[in-house]
């Protein structure tokens, strides 16, 4: 029964969602019945079919234009067609009048269709969120509750094939997450305990225990359906401009076809009937219906497009805006790099066990919480080194470390800590060729001298390389702004492949770098990860936020990149590019057909069914050009 009710509930979902097609169709077929009748002589029973069909397919649109015209106290197209088609009936021409009706009501059907197609990405991504979860409490076994009723700190089970409910960490267990309806990425991602994971995504193989970590209301997957929600109306400035230009331009056409059912009388001798009739072909073929219609399903589109592919646009005032990008600045750190040092060179004094060493400086250095710190420790831990246990430390700030391993001294840190001269000169000099390559050089020292040095590197991402050469593709110049020391940011730039960079950038100085390259290029990105670049990613034309969908990125720049990954900048510039060329390419033809409809009709070439067929016509190619945004690959 309840299966039987919900199918009910979709039938008339769908057929809601299709009223304006469904009403057309009808119009349409009582338009065939009444032509069928008046070609027999039954002229009565044909102009009261018309006329329910004038009413059938007209009503929504004239219901939305008159609300408008209230509601924004200026005219609309919807009035003009209304009124066009009320006019060529008051003069005898049913047919053409219930066809211009029928083609408008299609083509708002199809406008509708774009818009929903759009939309459906919402619901589609709102249908994703389980309604249900598996609630682990004590060592009881786990109960299915509703989400609604989760709370922070609960612990939820998800099986093989169930969705993620809420999000969270997970608490135990391991497995294999498809995070494509977030990232937009088809790869699944290894998660285990300690890792964050998604309201929405799939958990694919093992089953996990996690601990929501936020509410409902204000997990990622509800931050991301907001986003595209409000960036779907917020309208560009092109779009703007034409809204605002339809009332005046709808005011014109008025004027001119009252102008028209007087002046060609007296002026160019045509009869009443004559002059009628063009007044009302002019009324038709001068609508801006395809120019109104031009931008937004476009637009819509591409916005969709966006989120399929982990590009959250936050309005298509920046979509407009990437679309003339000249120059990208991205910060190095986690952007073009990964983040996180990683060991290139593990160099030891002669005479001296290689593991022995290694063992030595990683037991010092796993008492240390520092990045680099870190990255040896677990260099010695995938080289297979027993870690020395029996270790006591003295941290000397802004130098290094002083260690005790049974009961010998170590000095571990910087060459001015554990000596200039000696330092620079180990290994026939190794430290001055390392540096160059952009690597932090760390020594270990023992009573007799340098035991060992550890080169580490912030290694360059390969998807940066490939995302740095298809930007320069694009004409866009990339430009790195780094903290780092001149030599480092060097190798780096070199290594990515950057157009120019700036080394040693505090925040400030990124904001004084980003106002230099403004004035420079005229309109510049900046991609970072939406904490300490917030200044730089506030004074940009698009601020780009990067950081694996982090709440603070949501909420910083203009496009979020769902994943650290960017090349999808450059998917994002071309989406833009290819919008852009088709609202041109819409505005041209719109205006192209109503200049040469217009000449027709003083020309008295195009009859009122003809025109009917060249403006509805392009408003229907023009929103089918737009939904070519929806092509997932651009």
């Amino acid at each position: 029964m309840e299966y039987s009710n919900r199918e009910n509930i979709n039938l008339i979902e769908k057929i809601k969602e299709h009223a304006e097609l469904l009403a057309a169709l009808i119009a349409g077929l009582f338009i065939l019945l009444a032509w069928r009748l008046d070609t027999s002589g039954q002229t009565t029973a044909s102009v009261i079919l018309y006329i329910v069909a004038f009413c059938v397919g007209g009503f929504a649109k004239a219901k939305e234009g008159i609300e408008e015209t209230i509601e924004d106290k200026k005219l609309n197209v919807e009035l003009l067609m209304i009124l066009a088609a009320i006019g060529s009936a008051a003069i005898g021409y049913w047919t053409e009048g219930a066809i211009l009706i029928f083609i408008f009501a299609v083509s708002g059907a199809l406008e509708t269709y774009a818009m929903n197609k759009s939309n459906r990405e919402i619901s589609a991504l709102m249908n994703l969120q389980p309604e249900e979860a598996w609630l682990v409490r004590g060592g009881f076994e786990p109960m299915k509750v509703s989400v609604s009723t989760l709370q922070i700190g609960d612990h939820l089970l998800i099986k093989p094939g169930e969705r993620v409910p809420a999000d969270g960490v997970i608490f135990k267990g391991q497995s294999s997450i498809d995070e494509s309806a977030i990232s937009g990425e088809p790869l699944p991602v290894a998660k285990r305990e300690g890792d964050e994971v998604f309201a929405g995504t799939v958990n694919l193989n093992g089953a996990i225990t996690m601990e929501m970590t936020k509410p409902n209301s204000e997990t990622l997957f509800q931050k991301i359906i907001q986003l595209v929600q409000s960036a779907q109306s917020e309208k560009s400035p092109s779009q703007q401009f034409i809204e605002k230009f339809e009332g005046t331009y709808v005011k014109f056409v008025l004027l001119s076809v009252a102008l028209m059912m007087f002046l060609p009388h007296f002026l160019l001798e045509w009869d009443w009937t004559t002059t009628f009739y063009r007044a009302m072909v002019l009324l038709v073929v001068a609508s801006p219906c395809a120019l109104v219609a031009s931008i937004m399903p476009a637009t819509l589109a591409a916005i969709s497009n966006g989120a399929k592919n982990g590009i959250l646009f936050k309005g298509g005032l920046h979509l407009e805006h990437l679309s003339v990008l000249r120059a990208v600045a991205v910060d190095k750190t986690g952007t073009l790099t990964q983040g996180k040092p990683v060991v290139t060179d593990f160099i030891v004094r002669e005479g001296i066990e290689r593991e022995e060493a290694l063992s030595v400086l990683a037991g010092i250095e796993s008492q240390s919480n520092h990045p680099l710190a870190q990255a040896i420790t677990s260099f010695a831990k995938a080289e297979g080194v027993i870690i020395s246990s029996q270790v006591a430390i003295k941290d000397i700030p802004g130098w290094g470390i002083k260690g005790y391993v049974n009961d010998m001294e170590y000095l571990v840190g910087k060459p001015d800590f554990v000596g200039a001269e000696e330092a620079n000169s180990f290994a026939n000099g190794a430290t001055a060729k390392l540096a160059t390559e952009g690597k932090t050089v760390i020594f270990i020292r023992d009573k007799d001298g340098i035991v060992a040095l550890t080169a580490l590197k912030d290694t360059v991402r390969d998807e940066a390389k490939k995302a740095v050469a298809l930007l320069k593709e694009l004409g866009i110049n990339v430009i790195m702004l780094t903290g780092d020391n001149e030599k480092t940011a060097k190798a780096i730039a070199k290594e990515s492949g950057v157009t120019e960079y700036v080394a040693e950038c505090l925040p400030e100085t990124k904001v004084t770098e980003m106002k230099r390259l403004l004035s420079q290029h005229q309109f510049v990105g900046m991609v970072g990860d939406g904490i300490n670049d917030a200044p730089a990613l506030a004074t940009a034309t698009t601020g780009i936020a990067m950081g694996e969908g982090t709440d603070v990125a949501l909420e910083t720049a203009d496009v979020v990149l769902m994943k650290n990954d960017l090349s999808k900048i450059a998917y994002a510039v071309r989406l833009s590019r290819k919008m852009q060329r088709i609202v041109k390419q819409n505005i041209f033809f719109s205006i192209g057909i109503i200049v040469l409809l217009i000449a027709s009709n003083f020309l008295q070439v195009v009859d009122l069914p003809l025109g009917v067929i060249g403006h509805e016509g392009s408003t229907i190619l023009v929103i089918l050009n737009g939904l070519r945004m929806l092509n997932k690959n651009v």
